[in-house]
């Protein structure tokens, strides 16, 4: 007998992958997911943190980068690994009817390494300047989750995949700005 929480996240794979398709999704999608679409992003948390933060923009962003470089390293070489779970588009059953729109890639897709890092990221941020920008919540999340979100509706991760590596990426972030503020107490953000 099939397992029903796996038979449930195959459910919510084929929703996103097939159901919600449209040529809007089919075309921004694949851009979204790309790391190297966000590098206008990631040089202006760079620049806006050295102008606004002076030296402390050295923690911010050196810690920063440790939280997503530590996040991708423990996601795809000790937990993807150890779990050895099929990605959708390698998946038997699932690999029929998925709707490959970007290549499949190697290895294994729990968790999302995608959703790992970009919510370590944002949690980071967010903890960090929440008190000052109370908006960077939203905004962050938004953004993390969208990507979350192209990685299941390109085909590549399932929901349960990209939620697992949101939630473990929250912890890694949690986890640096804690020590941030370890490092740097009289910080203000």
């Amino acid at each position: 007998m099939p397992d029903p929480l796996l038979q449930l996240d195959r459910h919510l794979f084929y929703f996103i992958n097939h159901t919600l398709t449209n040529p809007f999704f089919d075309l921004v999608m694949p851009y979204l997911r790309n790391p190297k679409f966000w590098i206008p992003l990631y040089l202006f948390i760079t620049a806006f943190c050295v102008w606004k933060f002076k030296k402390q923009a050295i923690y911010i962003i050196l810690l920063l980068a440790l939280s997503a470089g530590f996040a991708d390293f423990t996601s795809a070489s000790i937990i993807k690994p150890l779990v050895k779970r099929l990605r959708p588009c390698r998946d038997p059953v699932t690999a029929l009817t998925d709707i490959n729109r970007v290549d499949c890639g190697t290895g294994y897709s729990f968790p999302s390494t995608h959703a790992t890092d970009h919510f370590a990221i944002a949690f980071f941020m967010i903890l960090l300047f929440y008190k000052k920008w109370r908006w960077i919540w939203l905004w962050a999340i938004l953004w993390a989750g969208i990507i979350s979100f192209a990685q299941v509706y390109v085909g590549v991760h399932y929901p349960v995949d990209v939620t697992c590596g949101a939630i473990y990426g929250a912890l890694v972030g949690w986890l640096f700005a804690f020590i941030f503020k370890k490092l740097q107490p009289d910080f203000v953000g």
